[in-house]
């Protein structure tokens, strides 16, 4: 997500810059340093120290999440951000004013939105599996109020796909953003999953006492990705006051990981990056095998065109598996990496207000012009 400057690489191997490979670079680094151990403490981490931008309540507290509610009326149809569950705390959906989703969202008439404010993995959740946070988001989605409209980012993008395909009648209108689905279209995420033996990520989560240690993770890193790369995430420079502060911020988000359940961990390398279930028609998701073309509603892809973590051609595939008519996918590739598509400044200039817009729109219409 975050360019590549050309610095030196630290740790024990080469490392890429961008945060949400880590979970798989770390495995492969692991392998190049032959499994160099890393002494960790089992506390479990506290709340994080950085504000959120936009005003919110806990709705819901889940073993796996806090349903934050940033309602500002109570009427009008609910929008949920599935944010990634990929080590860094979702707060990338709410980073800063003008590089926020939720922000976005409201400013584009969205009254009614809710995120997936996702839990640190402790050891009593170490077996917890993919099933487990679709119950948790099934949960959610009640207590909120179906049908709603979900709006998946990175691989809270998979999430919310195998959800609506396997809870179709609660989904309304479906957003996935550099959501990674089809992983036999190539991309750094795919090939940074099969390049390390699947004994490695078993170590890994051994290693971790069950869980993925999201601070095992930033130890192969000696500090944070430089102001360069993350003005290429925000898409602004960082010289002035107020860039300054929002270079502090990222920092801190940075280094305030997560840790993930191990069996969750293992289903996602092996399942969906190594095996690619759910493209192939193969995935089981709460006792029942997955099938995209369940999928009716309306979609919207958001892809971006700098994006090598999940390249525009494998964001946009999505369309071609899902039983939604042509008429009802809307598509939209901005010119960013992976993570400006979340946080970056021109992208909430351009995409979101979009995606706000085609969210509120009656589509009635085109259904009448499709039939």
């Amino acid at each position: 997500m975050v360019e590549k400057t050309g610095k030196q690489p630290r740790g024990p191997g080469h490392a890429p810059d961008d945060p949400l490979l880590w979970p798989f670079a770390a495995a492969q680094l692991a392998m190049d340093a032959c499994f160099w151990w890393l002494e960790r403490g089992a506390a479990e981490q506290g709340e994080s120290s950085l504000p959120w931008t936009t005003p919110s309540t806990v709705a819901l507290e889940l073993a796996t999440m806090r349903l934050r509610d940033f309602t500002q009326t109570r009427s009008g149809q609910p929008a949920l951000v599935c944010a990634p569950y990929a080590l860094h705390r979702a707060l990338i959906a709410d980073f800063a004013p003008g590089h926020s989703v939720v922000q976005s969202l409201q400013n584009g008439g969205i009254d009614r939105v809710y995120l997936t404010d996702w839990q640190s993995a402790t050891p009593e959740m170490r077996y917890l599996s993919i099933d487990s946070y679709l119950t948790d988001l099934n949960v959610a989605i009640d207590e909120i109020g179906a049908p709603v409209d979900l709006v998946g980012l990175c691989q809270g993008g998979w999430l919310s796909l195998l959800y609506a395909a396997r809870f179709p009648a609660k989904v309304r209108r479906l957003v996935l953003v550099g959501a990674p689905v089809d992983l036999s279209i190539d991309s750094a995420l795919s090939r940074l999953a099969r390049n390390a033996p699947e004994l490695v990520y078993d170590q890994l989560v051994a290693r971790g006492g069950g869980n993925v240690s999201g601070e095992e993770m930033l130890r192969f890193w000696s500090k944070s990705p430089d102001s360069d790369g993350i003005e290429v995430a925000l898409q602004r420079r960082l010289s002035d006051e107020e860039g300054a502060s929002l270079l502090a911020r990222f920092d801190r988000w940075n280094t305030e990981t997560l840790d993930l359940p191990g069996t969750y961990y293992l289903q996602i390398v092996n399942w969906i990056f190594r095996e690619n279930r759910i493209a192939g028609g193969q995935f089981v998701a709460l006792g029942r095998p997955v099938d995209l073309k369940d999928v009716k509603a309306p979609v919207f892809l958001l892809a971006g065109l700098d994006d090598d973590v999940v390249p525009a051609v494998q964001a946009l595939a999505t369309a071609g598996l899902v039983g939604t008519p042509p008429a009802f996918i809307a598509a939209a590739s901005e010119p960013s990496n992976h993570l400006g598509l979340f946080m970056g400044a021109r992208t909430h200039v351009h995409a979101w207000p979009r995606i706000a817009e085609w969210l509120r729109n009656d589509l009635s219409g085109v259904l009448a012009r499709s039939a």
